[in-house]
């Protein structure tokens, strides 16, 4: 394997890395995982970026001492990072390093991030990283259940990785930024509230939904009659203190079934059989249910994650009450954070001083709905009516313009590997999988490993993106050893499955990175994806040519295609010159027919669907100097997805 040391090497050279840290000596010197957190300053109880702050915080939060924590300076150590090194250390083992001084499998990816003992498997984004920390913690301790509670009811809490859900974007990436820029100017200068904020804001104001939310809906009901009921009489005789009964909001239910689970009880939140005429009502009947905390009556990791943004936020603008004063939900929300037990020690860890706002929990609902109907909210975009029609006018439309699907011969089609000499951890059909299926997916592997060793060179750094368990990463690295191969995958025990397939072959040339992909920013030469979901495959490409890389890419689910931050569609301009959005989304549409069971004609004209939207990938990326080709599998009969795009710099 000299020859493998030296080529990466080279390939260290070629990006720029002169200076790191060596993983075998990380190794050797690690007793824990290590943690690394970005530092560029501190203001005050802020230590920016946000993320490093949210990270501590749930660090100290879980009392979790599994990580050894590293600080990363840009340049040289300052002396206001040694300060923060000093006051955290009675709880953490925090070190101070240079960015110039990380291990290359660290410098590959965006902190946070953590690198396990062994030094080939790492977690990078803030959402990964604090799931991980949970983990970890509960795993030290299994008593802990109120920290394994944090991931919600079926522990998929900013599971979601940010490129698909909105919600997971704005709390890992949006706001923590659009704070940041916020407390970046003077707090004499006027700014407008972050549009993200009020984002937030909007949220709090939704209905809520619970796993077990008809319950507790039927349960507010017959309280709110109570209530009704209570006050009647108390009007009618004139007896007792009114105003003691107006204390007790309809919203109660909600924050004493939220608090039961914070709080050490005897028993669950007491609650009578509703009368039959409440069982009765329907759902559509049931008053919704109001926010206690982010995502709804649960304290979770959002929260979490949330807490330090906004306090630092309202910090900032403690003297511009105006602004407080529009974000009445988010200050209610942020007061009864503060309740929850081990915040405020939390907290004080941290050096966060709580500062004193209106405490909007006290306010009839009336008076705050008064002053969020004030506040500037995001306008709505509104989408117009769906496009209705079958794939053929638009098919028609392309074919008029000169458009037709185009499929190049493939370079070899009866190229195959020999299976049954490999080891069985290479082989796809170890462990559950079916035998037709486990063929089906070699014969999906022969068509990937075949292109990619042509394209492959000595020393080369490959990428297997959405990797799953290891499928196409763990055969490459097998069958290139002078190559290095890294797997990057959002589920966790996906890595861990392709992790131990590796142990068991040996192998000393992958690395697994647990990460959303736009957290992967290392330099490669060739990018591979199998069975890419929707945008995933364009997402891929675009990670490819960032950095000039070659690419073989097998797209899929093109029903989930749609316009996102980064994309539109349709991509090129021959394409855009003919079909609108919606048009390019009923050939998404009808691409994905293609099953087996379908009818011939209708798999025909999906497989022509699939090839005319991948055609416009391939026409979009031509632009930037690639030779991109459109090639089928083969057979064709391995998979209902059997489109390759093959792109090469020229």
């Amino acid at each position: 394997m000299e020859g493998v040391s030296a080529d990466r090497a080279a390939f260290c050279e070629r990006s720029g890395c002169h200076t790191i840290i060596s993983l075998e000596k990380m190794k050797d010197n690690a007793t824990e995982d290590q943690l690394y957190l970005d530092y560029f300053s501190q203001n005050d109880d802020c230590i920016f970026p946000l993320h490093t702050s949210i990270s501590l915080f749930l660090l100290s939060y879980c009392d979790c001492k599994t990580f050894t924590v590293f600080l990363v300076s840009p340049g040289e150590i300052a002396s206001d990072a040694q300060l923060v090194g000093k006051a955290l250390s009675e709880d953490l083992d925090i070190r101070l390093i240079k960015k110039c001084q990380l291990p290359l499998v660290v410098q590959s990816c965006c902190l946070p991030a953590v690198v396990e003992k062994n030094g080939r498997f790492l977690r990078a984004g803030l959402a990964v990283v604090l799931r991980h920390i949970i983990h970890k913690t509960f795993e030290a301790d299994p008593s802990r259940k109120e920290v394994l509670e944090l991931l919600g009811f079926k522990k998929t809490c900013l599971k979601a990785c940010a490129e698909v859900s909105e919600w997971t974007r704005l709390c890992e990436i949006s706001i923590p930024l659009a704070v940041e820029k916020f407390l970046a100017v003077s707090s004499d200068q006027h700014q407008n509230i972050p549009v993200e904020i009020l984002q937030f804001e909007k949220k709090l104001r939704e209905p809520v939904r619970v796993h077990n939310d008809d319950k507790i809906r039927r349960q507010k009901v017959q309280q709110q009659k109570a209530f009704v009921k209570k006050v009647t009489n108390k009007m009618s005789s004139e007896e007792g203190s009114l105003a003691e009964d107006l204390a007790f909001s309809p919203g109660d239910l909600e924050l004493r079934v939220a608090f039961s689970k914070l709080t050490v009880q005897k028993g669950p939140v007491a609650a009578n059989r509703e009368p039959s005429h409440i069982r009765k009502m329907k759902t559509s009947e049931l008053p919704p249910l109001e926010h206690v905390f982010a995502e709804g009556l649960y304290f979770t990791l959002a929260d979490i994650v949330l807490f330090p943004c906004i306090h630092h936020f309202l910090v900032f603008n403690k003297n511009h009450q105006d602004k407080i004063l529009e974000l009445p939900l988010i200050c209610s929300w942020y007061w009864r954070v503060q309740e929850v037990p081990g915040i405020k020690q939390t907290a004080a860890k941290c050096n966060m001083q709580f500062s004193h706002f209106v405490d909007y929990s006290s306010f009839p609902d009336e008076s705050l709905c008064s002053i969020c109907t004030t506040a500037d909210e995001p306008e709505e975009e509104h989408e117009d009516t769906p496009f209705i029609g079958g794939p053929r006018p638009t098919m028609t439309k392309l074919m008029e313009s000169g458009i037709e699907a185009k499929f190049s011969a493939h370079p070899c089609p009866s190229w195959t590997l020999d299976w049954n000499s490999l080891p069985a951890a290479v082989n796809p059909g170890e462990g559950k999988m079916s035998n037709d299926r486990a063929l089906r997916k070699q014969q999906q592997l022969n068509n990937i490993v075949a292109l990619v060793t042509k394209l492959a060179k000595s020393g080369d750094m490959i990428v297997d993106f959405c990797s799953g368990g290891g499928h196409v990463g763990i055969v490459l690295a097998y069958m290139l050893p002078s190559c290095q191969v890294i797997l990057v995958e959002n589920k966790d025990l996906s890595l861990i499955r392709a992790k131990e397939r590796s142990d068991e072959l040996g192998l000393n040339n992958v690395w697994f990175i647990q990460a959303n992909m736009d957290y992967f920013k290392g330099a490669f030469n060739i990018g591979v994806a199998l069975h890419a979901c929707g945008v995933a495959t364009d997402m891929v490409i675009e990670r490819c040519l960032r950095v000039h890389a070659a690419f073989v890419i097998c797209p899929c689910c093109y029903g989930f295609i749609q316009n996102t931050a980064k994309f539109t569609f349709p991509q090129s301009h021959q394409f855009k010159e003919v079909l609108s959005y919606k048009e390019h989304m009923v050939l998404c549409r009808f691409a994905d027919q293609t099953a087996v069971q379908l009818p011939p004609e209708r798999r025909r004209i999906g497989k022509h669907c699939m090839g005319l939207v991948d055609l416009d990938r391939a026409w979009s990326v031509e632009r930037c100097n690639y030779s991109v080709q459109v090639i089928s599998m083969e057979p064709e009969t391995c998979s209902p997805k059997n489109n390759l795009i093959v792109g090469v710099p020229v």
